[in-house]
């Protein structure tokens, strides 16, 4: 039997490891995900035969509930919703963690088998906490990401100190935990401690920072399962835990890069001026703009043969990604080349606003992401960027007193026309102006996302 269940084991880490690999592609996302899937169930399962429970009441109980919970949430919650959805399982997945090492040790206490284990004392003092932090901070993101909470970044006198002090009272306490494991009031303190810091933690983090938030999240998550399947002894948590965090933290590295700030900058509230609304350090563009109505635009896009969409927040905010497919089936019906840039960081989740246009039906092998595209702007007739910001402003090349600078950005300006779709003039994250706008080659569209882009198919057609 005991073969038996290691092998079972071994098959579901090689499940998960081909799952994260499938989840690559979009076109290989599904599969990706049933195996990763097929392999937590097998490890479940086993598990339960391995631990000898003795009665499955309550566990069939915790099946039928969550799987309901779970079952209704995939089919309630809209695609643009996913990055909060994302958020909310992080922080189940860190309180899970919590729970379970909290369990483990009152499970030792009352049964008088606490003998001062080393290891198993400080696995449960940090799953307990990683898994907290997880647990509030996830629902913090949540809560701006919904809106809730505000999106801007939070900052208040001696934040910075308060953390601190919040963190070295921690180690403080966990060490002498781990001297004296018999106090038990002392782990409560230590959770109580870790849920407030880790509200603390991301409420001074801006909204538009929210991807590299929840895939940071996400990697707590990982490290406490970890953390976990040592407080448990199995090795099939700890395997799952570390795949979890390590891929957490290439992402958040990832998104950072994409971003050119380092992973501090955001953890501390990111930019000064971020979601404040106003303008930020930085030669203020001049010039006036230039707008169309959607006749006008239509007549641009029928004249064009190469045409380049670049999607952003605004896009997802107004629900435009079906309005997006449409105009590009019908561009592409007068025999008109349609691709998509996609900005590493655009959207409110890594991989966002690849996730909306799949949930389009647009097809994968039409986005292109920054670096495969960037250098082929000047070829291109017109790009029509939707609800984008930031990751278009050219100050990001040039004005090395802009907050922006250095992020790489796609090079939409280089293009023959840019015609670009906001509600209004109004700043992106980092609260500066966008030099795009103010180009001799840019057009501004006005208006809600999806309505002025189903205006626009409309007079498409009738050319």
């Amino acid at each position: 039997m005991k073969i038996f269940i290691e092998i079972t084991y071994l098959v579901s880490s090689i499940l998960f490891i081909f799952g994260i690999k499938r989840l690559a592609s979009p076109k290989t996302a599904r599969q990706g995900n049933f195996l990763a899937a097929l392999g937590m169930f097998l490890a479940v399962v086993v598990t339960l035969f391995d631990q000898h429970v003795l009665t499955y009441e309550w566990i069939i109980i915790g099946i039928v509930i969550g799987s309901a919970i779970g079952s209704l949430m995939a089919m309630k919650v809209e695609m643009t919703g996913m990055p909060q959805m994302v958020g909310v399982l992080n922080g189940f997945g860190g309180a899970a963690s919590a729970l379970v090492a909290l369990s483990e040790y009152y499970k030792i206490q009352n049964f008088s088998q606490y003998s001062h284990d080393l290891m198993m004392s400080i696995t449960i003092i940090i799953s307990v906490l990683i898994g907290a932090v997880t647990f509030t901070g996830s629902f913090i993101a949540f809560g701006k990401l919904q809106g809730f909470i505000t999106g801007k970044v939070v900052k208040y006198t001696g934040q910075h100190a308060i953390n601190a002090i919040l963190l070295i009272a921690l180690i403080g306490l966990g060490v002498y935990f781990v001297i004296t494991p018999e106090l038990a009031t002392l782990i409560l303190i230590i959770t109580g401690i870790s849920l407030l810091l880790g509200v603390l933690l991301v409420l001074p983090i801006g909204g538009a920072d929210m991807p590299v938030a929840v895939s940071l999240l996400n990697s707590y998550s990982g490290l406490a399962a970890a953390s976990t399947g040592f407080v448990l002894q199995n090795n099939q948590l700890i395997i799952a835990g570390s795949l979890v965090g390590a891929s957490g933290i290439i992402l958040t590295l990832i998104m950072c890069k994409g971003m050119n700030r380092s992973l501090m900058n955001v953890l501390l509230g990111g930019w000064e001026s971020a979601g404040q609304g106003g303008a930020a350090t930085g030669t203020a563009p001049q010039g006036d703009t230039k707008s169309v109505d959607a006749e006008e635009a239509a007549m641009l896009f029928d004249s064009a043969s190469n045409v380049v969409i670049v999607p952003g927040y605004g896009m997802a905010v107004a629900q435009a990604q079906h309005a997006v497919r449409d105009l590009t089936n019908i561009l592409e019906r007068k025999n008109i080349n349609v691709r998509f840039a996609i900005h590493p960081v655009a959207g409110r989740m890594p991989g966002h606003m690849n996730v909306l246009l799949a949930e389009a039906q647009v097809s994968y092998d039409k986005l292109f992401a920054l670096e495969d595209i960037n250098d082929d702007f000047p070829n291109v007739d017109v790009v029509f960027v939707v609800g984008a910001n930031d990751v278009v402003n050219p100050a990001a090349r040039t004005d090395q007193n802009s907050p922006i600078y250095g992020m790489p950005i796609l090079n939409v300006d280089y293009a023959k026309t840019v015609i670009i779709n906001k509600r209004s003039m109004n700043v992106g994250y980092a609260g500066i102006d966008n030099a795009l706008f103010y180009n001799q080659n840019s057009l501004m569209y006005f208006g809600d996302a999806k309505d002025a882009i189903n205006k626009l198919v409309n007079e498409i057609k009738e050319l």
